[in-house]
């Protein structure tokens, strides 16, 4: 699977980040130019965690942002549907508990959940609406959701570089340290797919059991935190 399209199928996801697991997260920061550790803060802070509260981390990876979310004094369960992606993270030594689980198929009870969040993940779930029903269903009423997920640069001269790099030096670059670069071809395509802040906000008020939607862009709209409040 080396192309975005509209049929990403579970088992291709899985095994795309199994391939890329062993240097997820040394490739993510190299990418970003270091920005992904504020990217994960600026997460945690929106979710606005209290101790005491649990929260699921979607698409958690090698949990490096559950471990993050921790912090906060709220119990932080990690869910992937990556075996190698939660191998990697237990062979880092995180201690948070990591789940293996479909974000369409969540092995969680109705309301068990303060919170939930996905960050740079819900592009790659074959059934976005369905998805978001689904995180609606683990949380309680009043709730909190926050997608933090790759956007659209609010300036015009800025995403015109931001997508050169990303169509172009983006692989290159992953070539250097990854160790599935070809994968990087697909996910720089799923970014340029993917639907702007407005877009995305409109498809999660549209999922049903979201209300109060808003967005806040980070790094001038490489990505974006989407907040809503379970009904």
């Amino acid at each position: 699977m080396t192309r975005a399209d509209l049929d990403k199928q579970p088992h291709e996801v899985a095994e795309m980040f199994d391939g890329v697991a062993k240097r997820y997260d040394l490739t993510n920061t190299v990418l970003s130019f270091g920005q992904d550790r504020g990217w994960r803060r600026a997460t945690r802070a929106a979710l606005g965690l209290r101790p005491g509260e649990r929260v699921l981390d979607v698409g958690a990876g090698t949990g490096v942002s559950t471990e993050e979310l921790s912090r906060s004094g709220a119990f932080a369960v990690g869910a992937d549907i990556s075996v190698g992606m939660l191998r990697a993270g237990r062979a880092a030594g995180r201690r948070i508990p990591l789940l293996a689980g479909d974000a369409l198929r969540l092995p969680f009870a109705d309301a068990t959940f303060d919170a939930v969040t996905i960050s740079f993940a819900l592009r790659n779930v074959v059934d976005t609406t369905a998805a978001l029903r689904e995180f609606g269903r683990i949380t309680r009423p009043g709730g909190r959701l926050v997608v933090c997920e790759f956007s659209t640069p609010t300036n015009a001269a800025f995403r015109t570089v931001y997508m050169n790099y990303l169509m172009r030096s983006l692989p290159m670059v992953a070539r250097g340290v990854s160790s599935n670069p070809e994968a990087y071809v697909y996910l720089a395509e799923s970014i340029r797919a993917w639907p702007d802040q407005r877009g995305l906000s409109a498809r999660i008020a549209e999922s049903g059991p979201w209300d109060r939607v808003g967005w806040r862009n980070l790094s001038g709209g490489i990505a974006a935190l989407h907040r809503a409040t379970r009904v």
